[in-house]
């Protein structure tokens, strides 16, 4: 998962407790992240700190297989950081990733557990509550792993391009389609272009259709402000130097896109049947052998 470089400073603000928690999570070691969560806590209150902390500590929890304890320390840092938060949610980066991760691991313990429809249903809940927010796409995002897979997948808004005029998905049917979500600023996305290169070369000929979806983020290199015409050129500029292995690649440029298949992570990758239903929902860079096995999979319906 790669993040925007506007997004890094703020994530460079993270308090030396939410670092803390979030390198003794990945260790596994639970009882000291908790240990420095209630010191932290005791000493300083409710804090959007705290809630960002709880949530990595949920995480880990949640990978682990510490199910209970996942979702009860998620309630715990969605409870603390919407009270934070008060009418604006998602105004402080660290209440965002907090209230985020604990509606993700929740879902995710729901879906665990054997309750996939009711995951499902508390996501739909959460999205239309944050509908209008920066959560939207992640929560989005969490929907669509446990609900688009097997589905009709949505239309693509194609009105802005760059590269070669993309086609709609309806006008594709009878060609499974390789959605590859992307953004300029995106080291995991450039790092993807090997493998969906040589894809594109043993099933181009089959039929696979790639198609390239990004947006505007209002800057451009190195963090500049850009307007959309310049951003636009500068996509261009990344695209044709850092993508020159995917020239045939259509490249619509919409934010819509990104809402409606809760793209929230770049590089994400989602494979099509030639029915035009969704076969494969992967936030994330993915490897040759496992898009190579979703495509056979694929090309054999």
């Amino acid at each position: 998962m790669t993040f925007a470089p506007l997004a890094v400073a703020a994530l460079l603000a993270y308090s030396s407790l939410t670092d803390d928690v979030r390198a003794l999570a990945a260790r596994h070691d639970f009882e000291a992240a908790e240990r420095a969560v209630r010191a932290y806590q005791t000493q300083n209150g409710a804090t959007p700190e705290l809630a960002a902390a709880l949530s990595w500590l949920a995480r880990g929890e949640l990978a682990a297989g510490r199910y209970s304890q996942a979702d009860a320390h998620a309630v715990e840092a969605h409870r603390v950081a919407a009270g934070l938060a008060g009418a604006s949610k998602d105004s402080n980066p660290l209440i965002e990733t907090a209230i985020g991760a604990a509606i993700e691991v929740h879902a995710q313990v729901l879906a665990a557990r054997g309750a996939r429809p009711q995951a499902v249903a508390y996501l739909r809940r959460e999205l239309a509550e944050y509908a209008s927010g920066a959560l939207a796409e992640r929560i989005r995002k969490n929907l669509n792993l446990l609900a688009l897979v097997g589905s009709p997948a949505p239309p693509l808004e194609e009105a802005s391009w760059i590269g070669p005029k993309p086609a709609s998905l309806a006008a594709l049917r009878g060609h499974p389609v390789l959605l590859f979500f992307w953004a300029h600023w995106c080291p995991d996305c450039k790092a993807e272009v090997s493998v969906l290169a040589q894809i594109e070369r043993v099933y181009g000929p089959k039929g696979l259709v790639l198609i390239g979806p990004t947006k505007l983020y209002g800057y451009a290199a190195k963090g500049d402000p850009a307007t959309p015409a310049q951003e636009m050129q500068y996509i261009d500029g990344v695209r044709r130097r850092f993508y020159a292995g995917l020239s045939d690649m259509a490249v619509p440029v919409n934010a819509a896109n990104f809402h409606v298949y809760g793209a929230s992570t770049t590089p994400t990758l989602v494979l099509i049947d030639r029915t035009g239903i969704v076969r494969f929902y992967h936030p994330g860079a993915v490897s040759e052998a496992e898009m190579t096995t979703q495509i056979e999979g694929a090309l054999s319906r």
